[in-house]
This record gives C-alpha cells, structure tokens and sequence, in this order.
C-alpha cells in the first residue's frame, strides 16, 4: 500500500512538472533570462516591456509569485514538494519570480496570519498578482533599535484613526501604494500601547521625502504624517496587539534578507565564472590566480552550508507554525556572507569594480559597484547585527540578563 502511494505521489509530481515545463515554454520569453537586477528592489519601478509583463501576469493568475499561499486568496496553493519542483524548473529555465516586494516578503505572510477575512480578500490578491506594492512604516529619528520608543499616534476618531508623525528608512515609499504601520494608540505603555495599521499613501497629508544613499540611490525616505485619516477597518488585529505583530513581520523581513528568500536571487552569476572572465584560466581549467581561487572556493563551501542551513531552517519554523527567532541567527549570518560576496567581487574585478560612471566601465560593472556600497546596510535594517546578537543570546541560547 505504501509502494502504491508513492508511485501515485510520484506520478502527480512528475505530470506537474511538465505542466510547469509547458507554463515556462508557453509565457517566459528566453531573452529575459539574465534580466533580473540586484538592485531592482532599490531603485524603483521601471517600465516593463510586453514580456515582462507578460510573464508577471502569467504568474500572478496561477498564483505561482506565492506559491504556498493559500489559492482561495490568490496563492498558489502548492505543496511543499509542488513548491520544490515549481523552483526546479524555474531555476533550470532562468526564469525568475516576477512577483515580490514587501507585500510578499513581509507584509503578505503577516496578515495571513493576523488579519481579518476581510482584510484578506482585500489585500492579498493583489499582492499574488504583482499589482501593489507596500512600505514599511517602523522606524523614526528616535525610534531605531528602541523600536518600541515609536511616537506616531493614531488618535481615535470615532470611525477613524488621526495620525500624526513622522517615520524614516520608509523603503521604497515613493513609489509605495499603501503602508504597513506599527503606531501609537496609548500612552500609558510601552509595548502594550502599540497597533498595527495600514495606511493608503496618497491620503491627503503623507508627505515622502527620499533620502539619498552612499550608492546614488534614493531607495529609503523620511514619510510625515499630518492630520493623516486611516479608516478603522484599516486596524489589523487588535488595538495594542501591533508590538506583538510588528515582531512577527519583522521575523519574515529577516529570514528574506538572510538568505532563506531573496538574498539567494541577490548572488547572481557564479563568482568563479567571473573571476575567469576578469583573471583568465590556467591549463587545467581554474581560475588562474590561486589565491583568489582559493578564496571563492571558501566562500563557496560557507554560502552553500549556509544556504542549506537556511533552509531547513525555514522549513522547520513553517512546520511549527512559521518563522521563528532563528530567524536572527540567518538575518546575522547571510547579510555578512551577501557583503563578504560584494567584496570579494570588487576585489576578483580590480580597477574595473571601482567604477563610478563615464566610459571605460560597463552597466554591469557599475551595479556591482553601486550593490557593493549599498550592501553595507544590509547589516543594519530590519534590525541591525548588535540587535540580531541580543534576540540570539535571549531567545535562542537562552541566556538572561543578570543584575
């Protein structure tokens, strides 16, 4: 009976997989393959072109952007093994996922867990089919590390929330079409006087000022709130409920810088491949200069160790109801191997990786300069390293503060 049950399980899979063959050959163009940018996700929206575009619908209508998401609201409704199939031949036809942004990293697997059926129907759809996109108002000038020092407040009006405030590092919020928010609702308590809400940024009084970076991008803003009206049904959970939340969307943004989701699309071209486009070959196929072999094979072996540990990891926490502390430990780690990987490209590339503009450099050699600089925040947002280091010594060694 088991014999019968897996060769049944196997068959379905297998007729899957030539389903998501047919699907690739039938919506993605092959000329996209290579397009995908790492820095896509900081410097705004850009124009698609009919492929793009088309390949964004396509996934968005199977709900594959999502693929385990539930399909009532959009998903894909696969199962794990779909899933992994789903990546396999995605991976095979350099195809990549169309559909992210905060709304999936973060937002989306939130309020799935937290939010009313109401507030499901309504947001999650459009965030399956790539059709929004959401910033994150966490942070102020005094608010940073002591997240829980926040004073925007939303005032209670009846049928309606007043905001007044300011947030900072809001990414992407110029471009955004709605805002996932922890506010003040109560100040009598720290913690217990926080809510989570989500606010439409063309409302009158949102005003996003961008901040430029060290890289030339502008993909952080400040966001002021004045007199802002946030509709009641627009309060996700419960009032005071938002510190409990706010934690928990912060667990998906870590495990998605980490390397247990978007950090892994980040790593690009084999760093062997270009090593020997810059340094040449020796006569028995190697990257020619030894000690940058060397180097990048112990990158490698450490990246590759990671990203398995990763992801059982990620599975684990899914499997007790979803991410979890670890959460920490991977943010910690993949943010340094992603910057110790940027280096270690600048270094592999010489003069030609310090390019800034002008001729004499490529395209690609000046996003790699420019991802270079920028990855030095990795380490910093969505909780700094110091931060990462206290939540893995409290909640996952278990050790306690002493007086």
């Amino acid at each position: 009976m088991a014999t019968q049950l897996a060769d049944t399980q196997a068959t379905e899979l297998d007729d899957f997989r030539a389903e998501v063959q047919q699907f690739i050959a039938d919506n993605f163009d092959p000329a996209l393959k290579g397009t995908y940018s790492a820095l896509s996700a900081v410097e705004g929206p850009t124009e698609e072109n009919a492929a793009q575009a088309k390949w964004r619908e396509a996934m968005g209508a199977k709900g594959w952007g999502t693929p385990t998401w539930p399909a009532e609201y959009g998903g894909g409704g696969l199962s794990k093994a779909q899933n992994k199939v789903l990546q396999q031949e995605l991976g095979k036809a350099g195809a990549y996922n169309p559909i992210g942004g905060m709304g999936v990293m973060m937002f989306g697997p939130t309020l799935l867990e937290f939010g009313n059926e109401a507030q499901k129907k309504e947001h999650i759809p459009p965030i399956c089919r790539g059709e929004v996109r959401w910033c994150q108002g966490y942070s102020e000038p005094n608010a940073g590390s002591d997240l829980a020092n926040l004073q925007t407040m939303a005032e209670d009006k009846g049928d309606h929330y007043l905001v007044n405030g300011q947030k900072t590092w809001t990414s992407g919020g110029q471009w955004a079409d709605k805002c996932f928010a922890i506010v003040r609702t109560d100040r009598s308590d720290k913690h217990k006087g926080i809510s989570f809400i989500l606010i439409d940024m063309d409302s009158p009084g949102v005003d996003v000022r961008p901040i430029q970076m060290i890289s030339g991008s502008s993909p952080f803003c400040e966001t002021f709130f004045d007199d802002v009206k946030v509709p009641k049904e627009n309060l996700v959970g419960e009032e005071g409920q938002g510190w409990t939340i706010g934690k928990r969307l912060l667990q998906h943004e870590r495990t998605n810088i980490s390397g247990g989701g978007a950090m892994a699309r980040l790593m690009g071209a084999s760093l062997a491949d270009v090593a020997k486009t810059y340094l040449g070959e020796d006569e028995q196929g190697r990257v020619a200069d030894p000690i940058i072999r060397d180097k990048i094979a112990s990158f490698e072996m450490r990246w590759n160790a990671f990203m398995l540990t990763a992801r059982r990891a990620v599975e684990e926490s899914k499997a007790e109801g979803g991410v979890s502390e670890i959460s920490s430990a991977l943010k910690k780690l993949g943010t340094k191997l992603g910057q110790e990987r940027s280096e270690l490209m600048i270094e592999i590339a010489g003069m030609q990786g310090l390019g800034w503009e002008g001729e004499g450099f490529s395209e690609k050699e000046l996003k790699e300069t420019r991802g270079w600089l920028f990855g030095k925040a990795t380490t910093i947002y969505g909780g700094s390293t110091e931060i990462q280091n206290n939540i893995i010594a409290k909640r996952v060694l278990g050790m306690l503060d002493h007086q």
